[in-house]
């Protein structure tokens, strides 16, 4: 019986991604004017996007799109917060790295809550009792520790990211320790490959929203994902070094700009003309 391990599984993708790497360096040669300062190898992150974007558009779009198409929304939660709960246990681990014992307590009690009464994490009980999810990783645990983040760098097929937190991916990838290791330890191939393509699917669903939006608003795509990225990354260093808890920015806990929630700006003095001036057809 053919076997696939965690660390066998992560260097062949490290071999792979060293090649197209490699590959887009040599395509990217050409320098970029004025490059970002968060950006200097800019003409090889954009050859990378370029890349990137033309598998995403040739395959991963179309099949997330079907996928967000054709599967009702009940098994789509339920597939989304199976792989969520896996990440939260990894979150837990780096929230107790950082020393942040409330987000560890909180995120090891939503596993375990979730894996239980939520059959699985396929239901997020711990959502609707009001403990929300606290995203977490290895990267942002570097930079808690005080690591930089170096220059932004678009790795292939994954996209964004930066020395720092590529260097926390690769490191959990290589040691066997990423938010979905339990599904790589599955024994059978063909059970396995499938959530690992589900898991793929599931993610790139999940940014179809996101993608429209920047397809409205964005004059460059490249750009404006590369800004998004970093100020995203930062904030998130930064509350967790300064002890603070991370915004909130769930559809949720948007404010209500509902016309029910607006103020009265009736002029008061309006309203007493209004009522003083007899209606139409009554006399005085």
């Amino acid at each position: 019986m053919t076997t696939f391990s965690a660390s066998s599984s992560g260097h062949r993708f490290l071999r792979l991604g060293g090649l197209l790497g490699a590959t887009a360096l040599a395509a990217g040669c050409a320098s970029v004017p004025n490059p970002s300062p968060n950006d200097p190898w800019e003409s090889y992150n954009r050859s990378m996007y370029a890349f990137n974007d033309t598998v995403d558009r040739a395959f991963l779009k179309p099949i997330a799109t079907g996928y967000d198409t054709l599967m009702p929304d009940p098994a789509q939660n339920c597939v989304h917060n199976i792989f969520n709960n896996l990440g939260d246990a990894w979150s837990a681990i780096n929230s107790f790295l950082q020393g942040r014992g409330h987000d560890f307590f909180n995120t090891l009690g939503r596993v375990l809550f979730n894996s239980t009464m939520g059959l699985g994490g396929c239901i997020d009980v711990a959502s609707m009792n009001g403990s929300q999810r606290i995203r977490n990783d290895f990267g942002t645990t570097l930079g808690v520790w005080g690591f930089d983040s170096g220059p932004y760098v678009v790795l292939p097929f994954l996209g964004s990211s930066t020395v720092r937190d590529g260097t926390a991916f690769v490191g959990t990838l290589a040691a066997g320790v990423s938010p979905i290791t339990p599904v790589f330890h599955i024994e059978n191939v063909p059970v396995r490959n499938s959530l690992v393509g589900l898991y793929i699917v599931d993610t790139r669903a999940g940014l179809l929203d996101a993608d429209e939006l920047v397809n409205d608003i964005a004059l460059d795509r490249y750009s404006f994902i590369r800004d998004a990225y970093l100020q995203q990354r930062e904030a998130m260093v930064k509350t967790r070094r300064h002890g603070q808890s991370a915004p909130d920015y769930s559809e949720d806990a948007l404010p209500d700009y509902s016309d029910d929630s607006l103020p009265d700006y009736t002029d008061p003095e309006d309203t007493n003309d209004a009522a003083s001036t007899p209606a139409a057809g009554t006399t005085q």
